[in-house]
């Protein structure tokens, strides 16, 4: 007896409720020209890459292995959303730095920027503690919500328009982050 071929379901990567934004490869290609950019800007300079947690993850790790340069790493976790659904701009440290950043050149790793309100706030943090000099890289700039119109993204991966996107470390409610690619969900009731 034979066994019936089986018929491959959808999986996460293939996810029918998912459009594809941003492909693996046009990831690796625009993270490999941010590291040869961020490669000549620190040369020879004492460079951390600060990570936002917890979507930074993927993007840090790609970032840094594209750079170059003698630096380390460290991470933050932060929280403004009180209610849980919208951001109060109040920053609470859940994780802080492991290591001072005073006197160096700090470059602030985040995943999306929406609002820009914690992110203004955790700038001012930072630039508290003495730094060199601090930028903001960030994998995806969402600027149609954006409050703080001031903030100043130094090095972006992509513009994405005002939808909800997911994959490459962002999640819907903790799902997605490991998809290899960028998307809109289309129907983010059944996300």
């Amino acid at each position: 007896m034979t066994a019936e071929p089986q018929i491959a379901s959808s999986t996460e990567f293939t996810n029918t409720n998912l459009e594809v934004l941003f492909t693996e490869e046009q990831i690796r290609g625009r993270i490999a020209e941010l590291g040869k950019q961020i490669t000549t800007e620190y040369a020879g300079k004492e460079l951390v890459l600060v990570g936002v947690l917890k979507g930074c993850c993927l993007f840090m790790a790609d970032l840094m292995r594209e750079v170059d340069l003698n630096l380390t790493f460290d991470f933050l976790a932060v929280s403004s959303y009180k209610d849980g659904t919208k951001s109060t701009g109040d920053v609470e440290i859940l994780k802080d730095l492991s290591n001072p950043i005073r006197d160096k050149h700090v470059i602030v790793v985040e995943d999306i920027v929406d609002t820009g309100l914690t992110l203004s706030r955790l700038l001012e943090i930072l630039e508290s503690r003495g730094a060199a000099s601090i930028k903001l890289a960030s994998f995806l700039d969402k600027p149609d919500p954006r409050i703080k119109k001031g903030l100043k993204i130094d090095y972006t991966g992509f513009t994405v328009p005002n939808k909800f996107v997911v994959g490459y470390g962002l999640d819907a409610a903790g799902r997605y982050r490991n998809l290899p690619f960028i998307a809109v969900v289309i129907d983010p009731a059944n996300a």
